[in-house]
């Protein structure tokens, strides 16, 4: 098959997690012998030609000028190009920025492509945009959903939710990662910390991931580990935090994108931190549980129903404080289960190989439909 993968800030991964995804899907598709390309838009600091056999295909984008507004003419000019190719699976991941452009181009209507678009979470409800940018992309979470041919969800409640909203039907696929089992000590002493004496978060500094919430709740516990923060905090909000909670127990390290020295970092910590609380399934929180971590998740119906009964969740800054207090006592009684379950997860329902097994095969299935 020839398949192009839209909608992403570009392969090699910098960014987060749907470039995770399109470098992982892209790749492994590739070495099953099909011809992927990914869009990446011109800023990408990636200039060959092809990332391990993967073809890129550069698209302007003015997000130099305009800002996060850049990627609805990013996506324009990508899909534009795409329709116009010879491609037989166009995969838009996402949906509010290509909205407009489906609305355009009439993706229903007798396209030589089979067109899918992965909705991602509820974008519109980020408490990071006000409440007019929510109502605008709520509108265009509708038009996607009224123009795409085929949705897929990566999340049972991400399905559940446009079943229930738009009486839509989408094939569920979850994100994946791969089982770790191989650490090394040597990155801890990068960052002055010891196996199991510290706690770690891994996000995007944005309100919705309760980012300030768990930091608050540390601070105010009685524990004296440190708390790292794992994210670009050169953002308006992560500067926020990094000047409200000036602390020797909080230390934020930026992004880190060598993958072994974090697999490493989130392995050995005492609690991993799961925030995310609009969106499906989240690939940091399926890295979390392929790294063996002992989880402590905000509770949403996305994080329960990967997660089940292998974490402990909060509601609130209470919850967490109390869990931070009696750690000890809650690790030595629930990791080893808990844990273990989760890597069990991992390897027989969000291990990438199946993920792609069945992407694989709804692509062949539709391709067959739509020659009949």
């Amino acid at each position: 098959m020839k398949i192009a993968i839209l909608g992403t800030k570009g392969i090699p991964n910098n960014y987060g997690g749907y470039e995770q995804f399109a470098e992982y899907i892209s790749v492994r598709l590739q070495e099953r012998g099909h011809s992927v390309t990914v869009y990446n838009p011109s800023y990408h600091k990636f200039r060959d030609d092809y990332f391990k056999g993967v073809k890129i295909r550069r698209m302007f984008s003015p997000e130099g000028l305009l800002g996060g507004a850049a990627n609805i003419i990013y996506d324009y000019l990508c899909l534009k190009d795409a329709l116009s190719g010879d491609f037989d699976i166009i995969y838009e991941a996402g949906y509010h920025s290509v909205a407009p452009s489906y609305r355009w181009f009439k993706p229903k209507t007798g396209k030589k492509a089979v067109i899918i678009t992965n909705m991602d979470g509820l974008e519109w409800k980020r408490s990071k945009w006000n409440r007019w940018i929510q109502l605008i992309i709520e509108k265009l979470e509708k038009i996607a959903v009224q123009e795409s041919p085929f949705l897929i969800s990566d999340n049972k409640g991400i399905q559940s939710y446009l079943k229930t909203k738009f009486n839509a039907e989408s094939f569920y696929i979850p994100y994946g990662a791969d089982p770790i089992h191989d650490f090394d000590r040597s990155y801890l002493s990068e960052f002055d910390i010891q196996e199991r004496e510290y706690f770690i978060l891994v996000a995007r500094l944005e309100p919705e991931n309760n980012v300030e919430t768990i930091i608050k709740a540390h601070l105010s516990s009685d524990t004296t580990l440190p708390l790292l923060v794992v994210g670009n905090h050169a953002t308006k909000f992560g500067r926020y935090l990094k000047s409200l909670y000036q602390s020797s127990r909080i230390r934020f390290l930026g992004g880190i994108y060598l993958k072994k020295r974090l697999d490493s970092i989130r392995h050995y910590s005492k609690i991993y931190f799961h925030g995310h609380s609009v969106g499906g399934t989240n690939p940091s929180l399926l890295e979390a549980m392929a790294c063996q971590c002992f989880i402590v998740a905000h509770r949403n119906p996305f994080n329960e129903s990967i997660l089940e009964s292998s974490a402990f969740y909060f509601d609130t800054k209470e919850d967490i404080q109390k869990v931070i207090n009696d750690i000890d006592k809650i690790f030595d009684l629930n990791s080893k289960v808990m844990i273990a379950n989760n890597l069990s997860k991992i390897e027989s329902l969000y291990n990438w190989d199946i993920v792609v097994d069945q992407h694989e095969k709804l692509f062949v299935s539709l391709l067959a439909d739509k020659k009949q």
